[in-house]
């Protein structure tokens, strides 16, 4: 029996399930294919249980010297199964509120492995989505006017450095420890490295980060990554740059692993209990019916115009199998655009300087728009403006005052360029600058939002000043 649907949407990650339910606000007979469980990798193997894990990891680490605070504590323990619990307790709420919402939008949910079939009886054009379904009942035929793939991606080894789950492990493996180790490996200094890197450490695993290129978190500005690298240092991770892992010298039994590393042209060898790799991801485009297309791959990702069509204009791409920043907002925002494209409105295409970006370590991380390199590389004339949370009351009172607050600006127009924070909550901030960038707002503009008193978003305020030489408490 096939079933016609105005829209089918491949995957129920935070793209797929935020596109289904537009598409229901928009009045469009909408289903979901999902071969898991709705809310994704970022619900389930992501964003949100490594968020749990790093919150613990976090109030463990606080607890340990809850004496600075005049608060006299003994005995503290670190109950992981516990913390393993909690995590799981947000994951489950979190996932009956996504069915919830389906229910809402009354959008079907199938649960199965979606393929896109080639012009057939069903339809002179392909798109026909067979869907093969987990209960073992007969293959279901969905028939749409239209297809939006959101198959997200996994995560992607090293030849060599293959994931066994057991002592190799990627970030699926390493959020169900039952366990920590006494040591580990990380392989990789990007964000998810960085983030595990800093979780790990906090409940006093042995942590040494091995990154390829001269410096962790490339993608950042430089001051950043350089003040992330020293602060991470101060509390006993080992950080190694410019450091090529050589997997053909990787050793490993039950008891741990040893491989060696070329470092600036010397041989290092490193050992540990466990090793996670944390090198990227790869887009899920494999088995999903592309070749019955004329869809477009580049390196492996889906070519999509600005509102996501593929090289066939009623299938639409979004999230991590594009490419781009890959990023559970940037998705959502992604799968609003391609469904309103659909419904024929005329959506605004993204910006992507307009995207804030955060990493959840301690101390956090948050940025928008260029770097200060970037800037310069794009022939802006730079002007930048920097205020330390040490001389931010509201640090002093949380004791969390190491970090920063940037401002890059363009020194001919004033126009903001970028926002780049590191330090406590500076997550929570990063949307004061993420509005700044969208209302095109100048560092003079924000110096004349008055940000209230005793609070960490001072710092903005003062670090839009000091672009001008004119920050108050420095």
């Amino acid at each position: 029996m096939a079933t016609e649907y105005d829209l089918v949407i491949l995957g129920g990650g935070t793209g797929g399930y935020v596109a289904a339910i537009r598409a229901s606000q928009l009045g469009l007979k909408t289903a979901v294919v999902e071969k898991s469980k709705l809310g994704g990798t970022c619900l389930h193997k992501g964003c949100i249980p490594s968020k749990a894990l790093l919150r613990s990891a976090e109030v463990y680490a606080t607890t340990k010297k809850a004496e600075e605070y005049g608060v006299e504590t003994s005995g503290v323990n670190l109950n992981f199964l516990r913390v393993q619990d909690r995590k799981q307790s947000i994951v489950n709420q979190l996932y009956t509120g996504v069915q919830q919402l389906m229910k809402k939008g009354k959008i079907d949910v199938y649960e199965g492995i979606a393929r896109i079939l080639g012009p057939s009886i069903f339809s002179p054009m392909p798109g026909t989505i067979s869907v093969e379904m987990n209960n073992g009942e007969e293959n279901e035929m969905l028939i749409p006017k239209n297809v939006i793939i959101a198959t997200g991606s996994r995560p992607r080894s090293l030849q060599g450095l293959e994931i066994d789950g057991n002592v190799v492990l990627s970030s699926d493996e390493a959020l169900e420890l039952t366990e920590l180790p006494k040591s580990i490996l990380i392989v990789g200094g990007g964000v998810i490295g960085i983030e595990w890197a800093s979780m790990l450490s906090d409940f006093g695993v042995e942590v040494t980060v091995l990154e390829y290129s001269d410096r962790i978190l490339p993608t950042e500005d430089k001051e950043v990554a350089k003040e992330m690298n020293k602060l991470m240092t101060n509390k006993g991770i080992t950080i190694v740059t410019s450091a090529k892992v050589l997997p053909e010298t990787v050793s490993k039994d039950n008891k741990g692993i040893s491989v060696k590393a070329d470092h600036n042209g010397e041989m290092k060898e490193f050992t540990a209990e466990k090793m996670l790799v944390s090198v990227g991801r790869l887009p899920n485009v494999e088995g999903i019916g592309i070749e019955n297309t004329d869809i477009q791959l580049e390196k492996g990702y889906i070519n999509t115009n600005d509102f996501y069509q593929t090289k066939e204009s009623h299938i639409y791409a979004i999230g991590d199998v594009i490419g781009g920043l890959q990023l559970a907002h940037v998705a959502s925002h992604e799968g609003i655009i391609a469904v309103e494209h659909i419904a024929g409105k005329e959506p605004i295409p993204m910006d992507e300087t307009l995207i804030s970006k955060c990493i959840y370590s301690s101390p956090e991380i948050a940025s928008v728009g260029y770097t200060e390199d970037e800037a310069k590389e794009k022939g802006f004339k730079v002007k930048v403006g920097k205020f330390p949370f040490k001389a931010i009351g509201k640090a002093l009172v949380y004791g969390e005052t190491d970090g920063f607050v940037k401002l890059v600006a363009d020194s001919e127009s004033d126009d903001l360029l970028g926002v780049h924070m590191i330090g406590p909550h500076v997550t929570d901030m990063i949307s004061e600058a993420g509005l700044a960038k969208v209302l095109d707002a100048t560092p003079w503009e924000i110096s004349h939002t008055i940000h209230p008193h005793p609070t960490l978003s001072e710092a903005i305020g003062e670090a839009a000043l000091a672009v001008y030489g004119k920050a108050i408490h420095l």
